[in-house]
């Protein structure tokens, strides 16, 4: 009923952490950024940006980077790569309409056969977000069977880390996340400009 207003007006800048020469690569047109379809993805299948904040991405290259991986793209040296995104048509998480397509999705996934997956890790952060990957896919195979258009993109806040201060409103992580499902919604990719 509200689709109308599902097609985002503007662009964002997302950042995405990533090895630095990766982020070259992309940049100048070698290379495109391939999806992540891991099962525990916070946004089902995309590819992932932080909205607007270069620094949360690179805190997070930084991390990669920290940890062991046989991955051969795995992040060795910390980067980050700009892009400028038209979020098209999105499952806007900060929207009520899109939190009941979710709902309803959830719905039709407690009536299927088997387990349901379960998100894991501390109750505030859940970082394995396996059962919000299954409802946000399972949302997307509704939304085509019912013959409605697809999401370009999915985007939520996420109050991650906890308290920034004792009894704050407000997380030390706050931050708001894009996965781009088509890659006709990324316009351009760019390096950061790295400010003194």
């Amino acid at each position: 009923m509200w689709d109308l207003y599902k097609t985002q007006p503007s662009f964002v800048l997302g950042f995405h952490g990533c090895d630095a020469d990766l982020a070259r690569r992309v940049a100048s047109g070698e290379e495109m950024l391939e999806p992540s379809t891991k099962p525990y993805d916070w946004l089902g299948s995309g590819i992932y940006f932080w909205e607007g904040s270069p620094h949360r991405a690179m805190e997070w290259a930084e991390a990669m980077a920290k940890r062991p991986s046989s991955n051969p793209r795995r992040v060795k040296t910390p980067g980050v790569l700009g892009a400028v995104i038209d979020l098209g048509h999105c499952c806007n998480l900060m929207d009520s309409s899109a939190l009941d397509d979710l709902r309803d999705a959830w719905d039709v996934l407690q009536l299927a056969d088997g387990e349901l997956p379960e998100n894991k890790g501390n109750t505030a952060d859940r970082l394995g977000r396996y059962r919000d990957r299954a409802v946000i896919e399972l949302m997307h195979s509704i939304r085509t069977e019912r013959g409605l258009p697809a999401y370009d993109s999915v985007r939520a806040a996420f109050p991650e880390g906890g308290e920034l201060y004792p009894q704050a409103g407000f997380t030390a992580r706050s931050h708001i996340q894009i996965a781009v499902r088509s890659h006709a919604c990324i316009k351009g990719y760019f390096l950061p400009i790295k400010q003194k």
